[in-house]
């Protein structure tokens, strides 16, 4: 089985994790989030605006947007590392690519913490997301920059004990469930 379809089997079995867990999910599954944000408030920080079944970063968004810069992802193209868009709760959005809302004025900025949405994780920090390396472009990019803290925004049911990797892979600094917060140190 070749790399490609190792992850590809991995992502089916993570996405009917996911989507069960987000079945389950009564709200509140921001709180703990919420809480490690409250740690660097003003800090300039990108989140995501939630797709499909993806756990929901918004309100610990809106609550650090009381606080500091807050931006969501902006996908300029294929093979492109992300721009980061300033968000805020009521601000009007548009349509972006892959169904995600993004500002309707760009605005952007470079945040130093990024919530990173996936697809799977380990406890050691590996993620897995959709397979674009969008991610894995923007974090490279940024830690050659300056210090950045990659947060992976989860539902604990999305833990994997390995994961296929490749060597352009970005690791994760911690990972956020909707259960537990994971230092990884």
């Amino acid at each position: 089985m070749t790399l490609t379809e190792q992850k590809a089997a991995v992502r089916k079995q993570a996405f009917e994790a996911r989507k069960a867990a987000f079945d389950l999910d009564a709200g509140g599954a921001s709180g703990l989030l919420s809480s490690v944000l409250a740690g660097y408030r003003g800090v300039p920080l990108a989140g995501y605006m939630p797709i499909r079944s993806e756990i929901d970063p918004l309100p610990a968004m809106a609550e650090a947007a009381a606080h500091g810069p807050v931006a969501v992802p902006v996908i300029l193209g294929d093979g492109k590392p992300l721009s980061f868009s300033r968000w805020t709760p009521d601000g009007p959005l548009r349509e972006g690519p892959f169904g995600a809302r993004v500002p309707e004025v760009d605005d952007f900025l470079e945040p130093e913490i990024l919530i990173v949405p996936l697809v799977a994780f380990t406890r050691a920090g590996a993620r897995l997301g959709y397979g674009g390396g969008f991610y894995d472009r923007t974090l490279e990019q940024l830690r050659g920059r300056r210090a950045t803290l990659a947060i992976g925004f989860a539902y604990g049911a999305q833990e994997m004990e390995a994961l296929p990797l490749e060597p352009t892979d970005q690791t994760l600094d911690m990972i956020v469930t909707d259960s537990e917060v994971i230092d990884i140190g």
